[in-house]
């Protein structure tokens, strides 16, 4: 899972809809988000949290009231407020949008009325269209990243000593196994328990099917498909539209542009862009189509020499080919005269010598039908050797093109960057109304996905009851096979017990291995880290020969809490890689802290600060300024890709105002409220690259 963005609405502290807050990922891996103590950094945390889990940190007080008191405050008694929050992330080059959101309103008595959150889901293709998922998006998430790990992964670095309490510690290995997949094993063998005692009764299917009722429920279906459907087309006709006045502004903003270097390459990055999403298409489809016509050829690896076997048997045997034919020797004994001149007259000694070879002889038929076959089966193995290589070969060009694309995607940023930055004005308000445009197709296009969702909904639905309405459904009784089933079900169990109790010990001492060793690069304690068998995680001293439990001090239990959480991500990349079929489907995971510097002195503060970068793929971190200044800014500094600022505006009275100095310039931390509401504002700190500058310096 890389994490893309992030985007909140009316969510506590975020009045209204935020700009939507970018993540770094890859070589500047970090994203430093600054602000001060109430400012929102831990709503931020559990924004993340919520959306993905519903789920809320220790330290989120009060995590019923959601709703930004602003938002509601300011609005009629029972007129409903919206809140949600949505993030954009990537997986296994698929694109996801997910976005949990509620309603409230203020009833009568003043009191906030929540209704049910919803989740939604979509994937993103090249091209910027929404599809829905085919899966529940609880499941495609847990798939990615685990519920029950989540808290390892997105934490408060204050508290995160807490996760490993005495009184959490059973908790930590019932995680740690669903880690594992050991908790896949333990719901396995459960399972099969209970399937030992369904095989033993009777499966029935009961249908009872109200005929009228199911026809009233598809015409109200069929009316709504029809409702949906216009919806669609109004869609398709609005982004048409869109499409045509961004090419039109797209073409002034060129012509405008006096910097024909700048110029051309748009032009030609544009073009390049087209042709490589077209490109990525065409090479899907005819990897489907491929599979499609040729994929069965894959289950013919361990037919093949089983019937290669069967060949070479007989031909060892004599019986394929045979020099002597079954309907010559009918011939012959239908004729009574041998080919020697002998008369072969039914009863005699010579008779039955030559009827004797009509045991012996070969059928042409069979003969010929063999060696048809083995040619036939000859040219399979070929056709898979080529189905493979086609594919192998259709698939680097894939993976070419997306690479290329992104390249060009991430330069067409840096020139609109130019452009918005550019000192004629003209310019810089052609590339706000672009970029406007391109945001309105993009809510259009997650639109029409959403509307494409409930027509497939709705379709099914009528589908469903055109079957209820031409058949009934049969009640069957499935007890044939039943104790063969169960014999199959307890040999099964047995198998799986055995196989949880090696994977339980091997995967413990591993992680415990590595925990140690990031814990001795933090550290300068002679201490190491010990993995009891119950996943108790204690420091322990050995210097006089003799393992001896040591009093961790908070700092301590802060760097080794991040240790284990490093020997956790570890663990997890190392299962995905090794393709196992029980642990996370994925080898790439994020890491979101809100203040892990908290309790650290300037020592542990510097070598935390050197470490984290390393231990994720992708990190986030919320600090104070506090926090930030010295050897944090220093050992990060050159992780950082993307940096902002919490603006928090206070309605307290003459109220101190704050400031951060990042990059040579100053950002507000705290405000005076324009009202009498508190509320919490995102900007983005700006990393001008070298050759904007000299553009905008020698324009001016």
């Amino acid at each position: 899972m890389k994490l893309l963005s992030i985007k909140l609405c009316n969510f506590r502290q975020f009045y209204g809809t935020t700009p939507e807050i970018f993540l770094a990922s890859d070589g500047k891996n970090t994203t430093m988000i600054h602000g001060n103590n109430g400012s929102g950094k831990t709503t931020l945390l559990n924004a993340f949290t919520w959306v993905l889990y519903e789920k809320f940190t220790a330290a989120f007080i009060a995590p019923q009231l959601l709703i930004n008191k602003r938002a509601i405050m300011q609005v009629d008694i029972g007129t409903s407020v919206n809140c949600w929050v949505e993030i954009h992330f990537e997986h296994e080059h698929k694109r996801y949008k997910v976005k949990r959101q509620c309603y409230a309103c203020l009833d009568q008595d003043g009191k906030i009325q929540y209704s049910q959150n919803k989740l939604f889901m979509s994937i993103i293709d090249e091209d910027g269209r929404y599809y829905p998922t085919l899966q529940q998006p609880n499941d495609i998430i847990n798939r990615i990243l685990p519920e029950s790990l989540h808290q390892y992964f997105f934490f408060d670095g204050e508290h995160i000593d807490h996760i490993f309490r005495s009184n959490d510690k059973s908790r930590i290995a019932e995680d740690t196994k669903e880690l594992l997949g050991v908790k896949v094993l333990d719901r396995s063998i459960d399972h099969l328990k209970k399937v030992e005692k369904i095989l033993e009764g009777e499966l029935k299917i009961i249908g009872d099917i109200n005929i009228k009722k199911k026809l009233k429920e598809k015409t109200k279906l069929e009316q709504e498909q029809n409702s949906l459907q216009e919806k669609q087309q109004n869609i398709i006709e609005t982004i048409k539209s869109q499409d045509i006045e961004q090419q039109e502004i797209s073409q002034r903003l060129i012509n405008l542009s006096k910097n024909e270097e700048i110029k051309n390459l748009k032009i030609k990055l544009e073009k390049q862009e087209s042709n490589l999403k077209n490109e990525i298409r065409d090479a899907k489809k005819q990897i489907k189509s491929r599979i499609s016509s040729q994929g069965y050829l894959i289950f013919l690896s361990n037919v093949i020499p089983k019937f290669s076997k069967i060949i070479t048997d007989l031909r060892q045997r004599g019986e394929l080919p045979s020099g002597i034919k079954k309907q010559f020797v009918e011939q012959l004994l239908k004729s009574q005269t041998c080919i020697c001149g002998q008369e072969l007259i039914e009863g005699n000694i010579h008779y039955e010598k030559v009827k004797q070879w009509m045991d012996k002889a070969g059928i042409a038929a069979i003969e010929e039908s063999a060696i048809r076959l083995e040619s036939q089966v000859n040219e399979m193995e070929n056709k898979v050797i080529n189905f493979w290589d086609n594919i192998d070969e259709k698939q680097g060009k894939l993976e070419k093109s997306r690479v290329e694309l992104s390249n060009v995607e991430r330069e067409l940023d840096d020139i609109n960057q130019k452009f918005r930055h550019y000192p004629d004005i003209e310019i810089r308000q052609l590339q706000k109304s672009l970029d406007k445009i391109k945001q309105t197709i993009r809510e259009l296009r997650l639109e029409q996905g959403g509307i494409q969702q409930q027509l497939s909904t709705v379709e099914k639905q009528i589908e469903t009851l055109d079957k209820e309405v031409n058949k009934q459904k049969l009640k069957e009784e499935k007890q044939i096979l039943a104790k063969r089933r169960i014999e199959a079900a307890r040999e099964a169990r047995k198998r799986l017990i055995e196989v949880r109790s090696r994977l339980e010990k091997q995967f413990r001492l591993s992680l415990e291995k590595r925990v140690q060793s990031i814990f001795s690069s933090i550290s300068f304690t002679p201490y190491l880290p010990r993995l009891s068998q119950d996943y108790e995680l204690n420091l322990i001293e050995n210097t006089s020969g003799k393992a001896v439990n040591v009093a961790a001090s908070t700092g301590e239990n802060q760097i080794l809490s991040l240790s284990f959480i490093g020997g956790i991500i570890d663990s997890v990349r190392n299962l995905s890689q090794k393709n196992t079929l029980m642990g996370p489907d994925s080898s790439t995971f994020p890491v979101v802290m809100d203040s892990p510097f908290g309790s650290l002195d300037e020592i542990y503060r510097r070598q935390v600060a050197k470490s984290i970068p390393k231990l994720a793929n992708q990190l986030i971190i919320l600090v104070t300024k506090t926090q930030w200044r010295g050897e944090v800014q220093e050992e990060t500094n050159n992780y950082i890709g993307k940096e902002y600022v919490l603006v928090y505006y206070s309605p307290k009275p003459n109220c101190e105002k704050d400031t951060i100095c990042l990059n040579g310039v100053d950002y507000p931390l705290v405000e005076q409220s324009p009202n009498e509401f508190e509320y919490t504002e995102i900007i983005e700190v700006h990393h001008l690259n070298p050759v904007v500058n000299d553009e905008v310096s020698n324009s001016g």
